[in-house]
């Protein structure tokens, strides 16, 4: 399994993240494309942090919503976010380009990669939207028990996927993330590296009721505005070894 984390989230003044804690450890950058956190140089100086590590770089689009942190859902039409996928992914490809980089993958952030597992029209303009795009990208999205369904959708539209865990966060009983607003959503320390031995070792999650789910990964993600995260971001990258 690889590491990917979210970064490149601070905006002008205001710093969100450890994102050079982070950036040694990990095999996966998502860099937010300035809608929910980043601005022009907050991006340069991150996929500059990239290939000084020799990180894999992901786009990380939202809506765009930079008050809420994009972590609030957005009544957006199908073209709108189509569009609003095409603006972000281009700024981070474009400004890659100028350092010889290249993404090679797009993760939705927060409240727009929550309805895209929730709501299928939101799924299918995120497919629309990657499969009229010139450069051939990969999406990531949660591994849940119905991958086999959102990757047979993918299929159909020409897009790969990478399925994602969560170290930090707590799962509910259908496999989702269980809300930030309810006790117990984000892990602690132990919590976490209990769910990453358990991901890597035995397949599966335990969720908040004791239930377990087989889950099929291809990347764990850690949140870098997460200080535990941070803190124990060596020892789950000892843990993928």
């Amino acid at each position: 399994m690889k590491l990917n984390c979210d970064l490149g989230e601070s905006f002008g003044a205001w710093t969100m993240g450890h994102d050079s804690e982070v950036m040694p450890y990990i095999d996966q950058a998502n860099i937010a494309c300035g809608f929910h956190g980043g601005d022009p140089l907050v991006m340069q100086k991150t996929l500059a942090l990239a290939k000084q590590h020799q990180v894999a770089i992901g786009a990380h689009p939202s809506y765009p919503d930079l008050v809420g942190f994009g972590r609030r859902s957005m009544a957006c039409s199908s073209e709108e976010i189509i569009a609003l996928m095409h603006y972000q992914v281009a700024a981070i490809d474009g400004m890659a380009s100028a350092q010889g980089l290249s993404i090679d993958y797009v993760k939705p952030h927060g409240a727009l990669y929550n309805d895209m597992m929730a709501k299928a029209e939101v799924f299918t303009a995120i497919l629309a939207a990657l499969s009229q795009y010139p450069k051939k990208l990969t999406l990531m999205l949660q591994a849940t028990p119905e991958l086999a369904a959102f990757k047979a959708q993918a299929n159909e539209f020409g897009i790969s996927v990478y399925a994602e865990a969560f170290a930090d966060r707590c799962y509910d009983d259908d496999g989702r993330l269980l809300a930030r607003s309810q006790a117990g959503a984000v892990l602690t320390k132990v919590a976490m590296l209990a769910q990453v031995k358990q991901l890597t070792e035995q397949g599966t999650v335990t969720t908040l009721s004791g239930k377990v789910l087989k889950l099929n990964v291809d990347s764990i993600c850690v949140h870098g505005d997460n200080i535990a995260g941070v803190q124990a971001i060596g020892e789950i990258k000892t843990l993928l070894r």
